[in-house]
């Protein structure tokens, strides 16, 4: 008789709140699987890293591997960085590893995602006075990506949230890589009018870039004193959060796990990207496998762009490399990782606006 282990793949933070979140998500999922062992890891900067993780699940007798994504949408970390760290391991190791979907515009994480945004209205209602919904404006920051089909994803969750609690307006900005970045993004919203801003990062934990959402949600609302924002929380380990995870799980099981396609700028002559179709999978995450929040004497740099310009990060990546193999007198396997320009990086809304604003 097979026995499965699930195992869910996350990103990895600096943040340890961040890390411990997401350990907090892994852990609740296992009440959902009863009978199969349950583990997960990181790509990048927090222990233990995926390989941990499925280690552990061979070592209680796994014959086969359900993995899911821990993230959002479907972007280059779902599409190419994890599929590639399993695919290696299970080949290196012979054993079935079994990959599903992101969790996807669902419509539990709808649910979660309104419960969120509900709280923070109620609140603001109960300290600042009642303001019907008519009467406010509400603002969905996703994390960004140089996929526009997962950008697109976050325009529609936002859509989603508007029309279906009734707000008087919405508007979708990034943390980061696209536009409208969060400054620029509130800065036009203060233009329509609303008495009342609704800041929601539509995130999974906290981090970096929760810090920075809220830290220019301050500095906009200094800026515009007539205008009430109120920063909802993030969706952190929501039932439905849960939920979703385990349905993802199940899906494997069921052989329903298939990812859209159609929109993937890998797979599809998607507009403005059209030089991205066909390109290999490949991972840089295993510079910087365990660095960062969960390691003791690691040397990555804290670097405010990092999260922004992920180049950024496999520069800091590749100068740690090479230090610990110069420390420990062994080399370590280097790739020429070619990453594909952002078409619209020089946006005035975009990526480089926040490379000029942190430079002043």
């Amino acid at each position: 008789m097979t026995k499965y282990g699930v195992m869910v793949c996350g990103h990895g933070s600096r943040s340890q709140a961040a890390v411990d979140e997401f350990s907090v998500v892994a852990e609740r999922l296992k009440a959902h699987f009863p009978d199969s062992p349950c583990e997960y890891g990181y790509l990048e900067f927090a222990n233990p890293v995926i390989r941990d993780g499925l280690d552990a699940l061979r070592d209680q007798g796994c014959d086969e591997i359900l993995a899911v994504p821990g993230m959002l949408f479907a972007a280059a970390h779902a599409k190419n960085d994890i599929p590639t760290v399993l695919n290696t391991y299970a080949a290196k190791n012979g054993i079935k590893v079994h990959y599903g979907r992101e969790l996807g515009v669902d419509p539990k994480m709808i649910a979660a995602a309104g419960d969120r945004v509900r709280a923070a209205v109620d609140k603001a209602n109960a300290e600042l006075g009642e303001l019907p919904l008519h009467e406010t404006c509400l603002v969905v920051i996703g994390r960004g990506a140089s996929d526009p089909d997962a950008n697109s994803n976050v325009a529609k969750i936002t859509r989603m949230l508007w029309e279906g609690m009734g707000f008087g307006w919405a508007e979708t900005g990034y943390s980061g890589v696209t536009f409208p970045l969060v400054e620029p993004c509130l800065q036009r919203v203060t233009k329509l009018g609303f008495k009342r801003v609704i800041v929601f990062p539509y995130f999974l934990f906290t981090g970096i870039l929760i810090d920075r959402i809220y830290g220019f949600t301050d500095e906009v609302a200094a800026q515009h004193p007539d205008v009430q924002f109120v920063k909802a929380g993030y969706l952190n380990d929501h039932p439905q959060v849960i939920a979703t995870f385990a349905e993802r799980v199940t899906e494997i099981l069921g052989g329903e796990n298939l990812m859209n396609c159609s929109m993937c700028k890998y797979r599809a002559q998607v507009l403005g990207f059209e030089a991205e179709v066909g390109a290999p999978q490949e991972s840089h995450h295993h510079h910087v496998e365990g660095q960062g929040a969960s390691a003791p004497g690691s040397n990555v740099a804290d670097c405010d762009l990092c999260d922004t310009f992920c180049t950024g990060a496999c520069r800091l990546a590749m100068q740690d490399a090479h230090d610990h193999a110069n420390t420990h007198g062994h080399d370590h396997h280097h790739h020429d990782h070619v990453h594909t320009p952002y078409p619209h990086a020089d946006h005035p809304l975009g990526p480089e606006s926040v490379r000029d604003r942190v430079k002043k």
